[in-house]
């Protein structure tokens, strides 16, 4: 599959992947689109940035257009990615698409869901959550639903939407197409496509246990009293917009305060905050209206913004596949970009688990204080292995106490793939 013109797709799809410049399918879409398009089930698992949104989106598209009647249901973990999705979709339908679309998110107006509800929209997305309460209600029916994409399902797993989902699908007839993405693949993922896909057609882009090749990753050593000093020092040395991901909702907003207070141009983002406010904050770091980002979880997955040069791992995450899909955030649709992780020495755990992930059955070297730890290597073993610091020198290429740059944004290379790359 060269391009999308050999699919036979209808002349309307075709005419809104060449305006948002769809033009060459990225690997996971080539793998998944056929067999999608034949009504087979699809188990597929790939690293975010790779286009897994137009993976189901096409042949979502094309079964909705080859028939009057049936809807599609769309199912992520945050309301984020869910906004992302139908956002692209609805771009692949076009502007003049008779098919109405409806967005079932937490945080946003229910009479407004019921009211789009009324007008008996075809395609289905949001979050278990939401759509769970609309089913509760008896706003949404699913009995003609033949379509259903679960979307980051081992996300939603472990964000505990395992009942819900099952709730939901009770609501679907049996017969249907189904397709189940998941960044990982472990046991719970496996035995849930078991219960609800038929004879999938298994599809899989690359390692989900390594980071992207062209995802630079680097460690900087600290003390927790040298930690935000150090922050610093790796921001001031570096060009381009940044995402520092926290652990709590409180230490997000705290950051944030920190940095404006170092004249950084910062918001924060985490689940405390109402729909609008995150949109707003999403959307003006989007714009590029400020440099940094400070996140919890919540931004780890789905989040699609291209510009996005460093991911700095302030606090570990508690969950070794998450420091995946946090660094996955900079690197999109074959960008470069680097990933710095901040050790002390309470993280010996949590980095020797994501060190295990990444280099398993690989020793584990030492870290400062004689306590064992390791700078993640994964896609990167041929190339740009990853630098260490310790807390009296910082790893950027700058030096302690060095002037603060300029803010200014850096282009990615290949920036004017972005229409593409919001597939992801």
């Amino acid at each position: 599959m060269q391009d999308f013109s050999s699919l036979g797709l209808p002349q309307s799809l075709m005419t809104a992947l060449e305006r948002i410049q769809f033009k060459t399918p990225t690997p996971i879409q080539a793998q998944a689109i056929p067999p999608a398009l034949e009504g087979r089930d699809i188990l597929g698992s790939a690293q975010t940035g790779t286009g897994k949104t137009g993976a189901f989106g096409i042949p979502l598209i094309a079964k909705l257009l080859a028939s009057p009647r049936g809807s599609a249901l769309v199912m992520t973990p945050t309301r984020e990615l869910a906004v992302q999705v139908i956002d692209m979709i609805n771009k692949m339908l076009g502007q003049y698409s008779p098919i109405k679309s409806v967005l079932l998110i937490g945080g946003e107006s229910m009479p407004a869901q019921l009211q789009k509800l009324r007008a008996r929209p075809r395609l289905i997305v949001g979050t278990p959550g939401r759509i769970n309460d609309h089913l509760e209600r008896g706003s949404l029916m699913l009995h003609d639903t033949g379509f259903l994409v679960l979307d980051e399902t081992d996300r939603m797993l472990d964000m505990g939407f395992g009942v819900q989902i099952d709730r939901v699908l009770k609501f679907l007839p049996q017969q249907r197409q189904t397709l189940l993405f998941s960044a990982t693949m472990p046991d719970n993922i496996v035995s849930l496509s078991k219960k609800y896909l038929t004879n999938p057609v298994r599809v899989s882009v690359g390692s989900t246990t390594e980071p992207i090749a062209k995802i630079k990753q680097e460690v900087v050593h600290t003390s927790d009293e040298d930690k935000f000093p150090k922050l610093i020092e790796q921001l001031n040395a570096r060009e381009g917009s940044v995402i520092i991901f926290v652990k709590t909702k409180w230490g997000c907003e705290k950051m944030a305060t920190r940095l404006r207070k170092e004249k950084h141009d910062a918001d924060a983002i985490h689940g405390d905050l109402r729909q609008s406010k995150r949109d707003r904050v999403i959307k003006g770091f989007r714009d590029c209206k400020f440099r940094i980002l400070v996140a919890t979880d919540i931004a780890a997955r789905g989040l699609d913004i291209p510009h996005i040069e460093h991911v700095i791992n302030y606090d570990l995450p508690q969950v070794p596949e998450d420091y995946i899909h946090r660094i996955g955030r900079t690197g999109r649709a074959g960008a470069e970009g680097s990933a710095i992780c901040f050790i002390t020495p309470a993280d010996g755990l949590k980095w020797r688990a994501i060190h295990r992930l990444i280099n398993p059955g690989e020793p584990l070297p030492s870290m400062p204080g004689g306590s064992h730890s390791a700078p993640p290597r994964g896609g990167n073993r041929n190339r740009n292995r990853p630098r260490t610091a310790s807390a009296g020198g910082s790893n950027a290429g700058g030096e302690a106490g060095r002037g603060k740059r300029p803010f200014r944004f850096k282009r990615n290379k290949n920036a004017g793939a972005r229409a593409q790359t919001r597939a992801a």
